[in-house]
């Protein structure tokens, strides 16, 4: 099953991306005479007007195949009108530019629905005091509900925790239920240091308890599901941006990063959690596709894209060279890539920590 929910959520993800190309290609004229799910040998296909569509058997990505593209053949004067090579640098741009940002869009859209769905937020009873801790040492105890801190009422685990982590290091008075009556606890927290996501050291506040894990569902009204959808949505953009820079300084290991067999697996895991976590899954796999996707590395779309805008800085093509090049080397890098995620994929199966 985990095969088939990755099989859903990496096509869903290609369609949207290749459509983006598709829908701008058509828009301004370009012929498409391919649109691919997948590559390498067809399985099926049929052809409506001048494109035939066609499912490829390996489904690790797809193309859009337009009019003089990746041939080098002589080309009717029909055809060159229709041709993307001969298409102003701005028109081109926007071409290439349409698969990475829908599934910018996709995730936008798919963030804004969980939020109308109803998202499964975490509430403040606690599932653990740690030992000698403020909060333990204070008298709270496991199955206590806190209901405010400092006299503001809070519902949420992540309200809570962002008030400690942003308060300071001064006496502060937690509100808990217990059972059928309401006790006050003051405290002060203590200073703890770690390494974020992103492989940061951070210094906050605690007062060392830990979160049941219940959670009830919360639904939200169009007009806040926007908003809150698209907060998300830029928020796990400007995430997986910072990502990239860290493991790039490698404050992030590179044993982190993840590849074919790590997404199946998750899939699965997240399909089986609930429909909202596997829409939340697709949404963060087509934020990391279209940011990827968008790196000025030669072969991937922000390679092509980087092409274009030299173009309409020196008014002229690079030379047909130089992109040999660079797209050669772009190759050797995402081929690198591709196996250094094979490799930790089978790590994690076979290596135990």
């Amino acid at each position: 099953m985990s095969i088939l929910f990755a099989i859903i959520a990496l096509g869903a993800l290609i369609f949207i991306h290749e459509f983006g190309h598709f829908l701008f290609a058509k828009m301004f004229g370009v012929g498409v005479e391919k649109f691919s799910l997948g590559f390498g040998p067809k399985l099926l296909g049929k052809k409506v007007g001048e494109t035939e569509y066609l499912l490829s058997a390996l489904p690790l990505g797809g193309y859009v195949k337009m009019v003089g593209e990746g041939e080098e053949v002589e080309l009717s004067e029909e055809d060159v009108q229709r041709s993307f090579a001969h298409k102003p640098a701005l028109q081109r741009i926007l071409i290439v530019a349409a698969g990475p940002v829908f599934n910018l869009l996709f995730a936008w859209v798919i963030f804004i629905i969980i939020f109308l769905v109803g998202v499964p937020t975490p509430t403040t009873k606690i599932g653990e005091v740690l030992a000698g801790k403020p909060a333990a040492k204070a008298g709270m105890l496991a199955g206590d509900k806190i209901t405010a801190v400092n006299g503001k009422p809070v519902s949420r685990w992540e309200d809570f925790a962002q008030i400690v982590a942003t308060g300071k290091l001064t006496p502060m008075q937690v509100e808990v239920q217990r059972g059928a009556a309401s006790l006050k606890f003051t405290m002060t927290p203590e200073s703890r240091t770690a390494k974020n996501l992103l492989g940061d050291t951070v210094t906050q506040p605690v007062i060392g308890v830990v979160a049941s894990g219940d959670s009830v569902i919360e639904h939200f009204p169009a007009g806040e599901a926007v908003v809150r959808g698209s907060a998300q949505c830029w928020n796990v953009i400007k995430l997986t941006a910072l990502s990239l820079v860290r493991l790039v300084e490698r404050a992030i290991p590179l044993n982190s990063i993840g590849g074919p067999i790590m997404i199946v697996k998750m899939a699965g895991q997240q399909a089986a959690a609930g429909g909202v976590s596997f829409l939340a899954f697709v949404a963060l796999l087509s934020v990391n596709l279209g940011v990827l996707n968008l790196l000025p590395v030669p072969i991937l779309d922000g390679g092509h894209l980087a092409f274009f805008l030299i173009e309409l800085v020196i008014g002229r093509p690079v030379s047909k060279r130089a992109r040999e090049i660079a797209q050669q080397v772009g190759l050797v890098l995402l081929i690198s890539l591709m196996m250094l995620a094979f490799y930790n994929d089978i790590a994690r199966m076979f290596i135990k920590a």
